[in-house]
């Protein structure tokens, strides 16, 4: 895909594009990672066989890994971003791409912190790309051309499906898939905490309800899976399913879910509010 890929920052994220890429045909030798700890460096050397870089031990860790590089990760946490973009700013190439995975840092912020005209492409990936499930949202600066938002599209595809959407449309997917694993982990938790109100055993009723929403989401995943056709075909009329469907209706579950969804998206603005701020 590329020459050289540098994670600038590599947590449980950015270690799962990392799996992605190396899944994908991307050789160890092309990707350097820089974290914080000695321990994270030797563990992610040790496990992908890449150069990992630990900045407590090498102060100019994240300036040294990108050098040369075609594609720079910041898997940072978003307070950080700003002040990485900076430290890097003299060390990146004019055409390299700086790809940020950090929510509700925006690409005026980005823009901001680098060199003018540098390629970036904000992206917003939730947690199944872990499994090679996820799903990642992208959005490109004002500087980055079709070649390089295909070329940040090559870096996840590994992972899952990758879709381009407006800027001013990434709050919304980070309400919806960023938060939304969350949304299915809590509706098992819901549904095993039912079970043992039925006199379920705490395991049973936990197992009961993981492997349901585990097996949901797999039919889901099949090309064509429509939700709602998937729903209507366990739900016979005058049945049991009928009759929960119409109780979650009745206590208003689609509007609880518009209206957490809508708390996270607002959420995600107050927090870029918060960082520009900065």
């Amino acid at each position: 895909m590329t020459n050289r890929i540098a994670f600038l920052g590599c947590g449980s994220m950015g270690e799962a594009i990392l799996a992605g890429l190396l899944a994908a045909g991307t050789q160890p030798s092309a990707v350097v990672a820089t974290v914080r700890r000695v321990e994270r460096a030797e563990e992610l050397a040790a496990r992908h066989g890449i150069t990992a870089i630990s900045s407590n031990e090498e102060s100019a860790a994240n300036s040294e890994a990108v050098v040369g590089a075609d594609v720079v990760i910041l898997g940072v946490k978003p307070v950080g971003i700003a002040a990485l973009c900076r430290e890097i700013a003299p060390a990146l190439g004019r055409g390299t791409v700086v790809i940020s995975v950090a929510a509700a840092v925006s690409l005026e912020q980005l823009e901001a912190a680098l060199p003018a005209g540098q390629p970036v492409v904000r992206s917003m990936p939730n947690t199944p790309l872990k499994v090679g499930r996820g799903v990642v949202a992208l959005s490109a600066g004002t500087s980055t051309t079709v070649e390089q938002l295909a070329t940040a599209h090559q870096v996840f595809d590994g992972s899952g499906i990758v879709l381009d959407v407006p800027e001013d449309q990434q709050d919304a997917v980070s309400a919806i898939s960023g938060s939304g694993p969350a949304y299915a982990f809590y509706l098992a938790e819901a549904m095993a905490a039912a079970g043992v109100e039925f006199g379920l055993s705490e395991a049973t009723a936990r197992v009961l309800a993981r492997e349901t929403v585990a097996g949901a989401g797999l039919m889901l995943a099949e090309p064509g899976a429509d939700p709602t056709a998937l729903r209507r075909a366990v739900t016979s009329p005058n049945g049991t399913t009928e009759q929960a469907i119409a109780t979650f209706d009745a206590r208003g579950l689609p509007g609880i879910i518009s209206a957490g969804a809508k708390a996270a998206a607002a959420r995600a603005a107050a927090i870029t509010a918060e960082l520009a701020g900065q």
